[in-house]
């Protein structure tokens, strides 16, 4: 009798088992740093027109405020995003965490890009939340979708369509150098194979992260950074900055093609003071400790802050390379708290930059030489190295340089991530 009872509740756990559906393993596939875009109407007397946001300028530490209305009957946001991991589902992140209001989405689709604004409408699935087609996001927040079941490819193109009814007046949450093409149209166009005369844009509205089932064993590198992390003066719509050769390298590995890539760069971001977006201490929770599949970091902050301190001596924002140190040391900490491994990344040259003298060349080498020798990273990725003219090495390699003297072009980006010891994800 006790071996019949347990026969049958051992069926029963497996008949249970056989009919529970299997629970997707998130990791994160793309993202991009939140900041804050104000939109305002025109005075009452005016008839609204036009649509939201023009190509923004990077986001300074107040919102930035554009001079368009919104429309009367809406906007719908198409981003486009490539994806670094595939997987056999997906789902949305969207922000309003700049939002001052609660921000209504009236709808969210998800489709594979088809090139420039247009979609391939077979692969369009609609985005639930919470099994709604619309939610309200309250202020300061953001809402994690349901799972799509739409199985997608490393290196995927997605156009994520995103509805938001009229608002007269509103602080949107986006990210300001997409270094791709998106689009902006009035109205509630989100199935559209292609959208009638949209404004063409470089930056993501409201979408700050994608996330594949990709299944046990899969993993995320965040990248934080600069203008020299999210692509600045790299080719729009290449795909060609440092992180995204470093994801292509890790998937053409066997041994790394578990995973994913995600770029947490802001241009013109500082480690201490804030200035395009908050500073890097103040935004970490958000941007690196909360992606839950996140393993490494590689870290590439500092160049803005001596920047900084070389304009505009004297003031409150002028810095030390000591200062500079114990903020770098303090991502490393609270990573390593997470058991996050930390990557420390030398500041590349900027010889020949408006703001470059020799005090600045003093500090940026004292970090450097902080990075290399101190022990406070896993392992250190030397940028500086890679990218300096030995002939002249407070400046880029010709071949590297983007003509600012600041920026790497294509070629820099392309040395620089295939500098990168893939052992360190093994």
């Amino acid at each position: 009798m006790k071996k019949l009872i347990i026969l049958l509740a051992m069926s029963g756990i497996l008949a249970h088992a056989a009919t529970t559906p299997k629970q997707p393993t998130w990791t994160g596939s793309w993202a991009a740093s939140p900041l804050a875009l104000h939109i305002s109407a025109p005075p009452a007397a005016a008839a609204p027109s036009g649509t939201p946001a023009a190509s923004p300028a990077p986001a300074p530490s107040s919102p930035a405020t554009v001079p368009a209305a919104p429309n009367t009957s809406g906007t719908t946001y198409r981003d486009i995003v490539h994806l670094s991991l595939g997987g056999s589902a997906l789902r949305l992140r969207i922000s309003n965490e700049f939002g001052a209001t609660s921000l209504t989405l009236g709808g969210v689709h998800v489709a594979l890009s088809n090139g420039g604004n247009t979609i391939q409408p077979t692969t369009d699935h609609t985005v639930t939340f919470g099994g709604a087609e619309t939610v309200t996001i309250p202020a300061g927040a953001l809402a994690v979708s349901d799972a799509v079941a739409m199985p997608v490819a490393p290196f995927a193109n997605l156009a994520v369509s995103i509805f938001i009814p009229y608002q007269p007046d509103a602080t949107l949450t986006y990210h300001a150098l997409g270094t791709s093409s998106n689009f902006i149209v009035p109205g509630n166009v989100l199935t559209a194979a292609t959208l009638d005369a949209p404004k063409k844009v470089s930056s993501w509205y409201l979408l700050k992260g994608v996330d594949v089932d990709a299944g046990a064993n899969a993993y995320d590198v965040v990248t934080l950074g600069d203008s020299i992390t999210d692509g600045a003066k790299s080719s729009i719509d290449h795909n060609a900055r440092w992180p995204d050769v470093l994801a292509a390298r890790l998937q053409a590995n066997p041994k790394t093609a578990k995973i994913g890539v995600l770029n947490e760069g802001i241009s013109g971001n500082r480690v201490l003071h804030d200035g395009a977006g908050p500073n890097a201490l103040a935004r970490f929770d958000r941007d690196v400790l909360s992606q839950g599949s996140v393993k490494y970091l590689i870290i590439l902050l500092g160049i803005n802050d001596i920047g900084n301190t070389m304009r505009h001596p004297g003031t409150p924002d002028a810095i030390t390379a000591d200062q500079l140190i114990w903020g770098l040391q303090q991502l490393a900490v609270r990573a390593h708290a997470r058991g996050i491994k930390v990557y420390g990344a030398t500041l590349t040259p900027y010889g020949g930059a408006g703001y470059q003298d020799a005090t600045g060349s003093a500090m940026r080498d004292a970090v450097n030489n902080f990075i290399r020798t101190s022990g406070d990273f896993d392992a250190v990725i030397d940028f500086d190295k890679v990218t300096r003219d030995p002939a002249h090495p407070e400046t880029f390699l010709p071949l590297y340089d983007s003509g600012d003297h600041l920026h790497p072009g294509d070629a820099g980006y392309k040395a620089m991530g295939e500098s990168i010891d893939l052992k360190l994800f093994q």
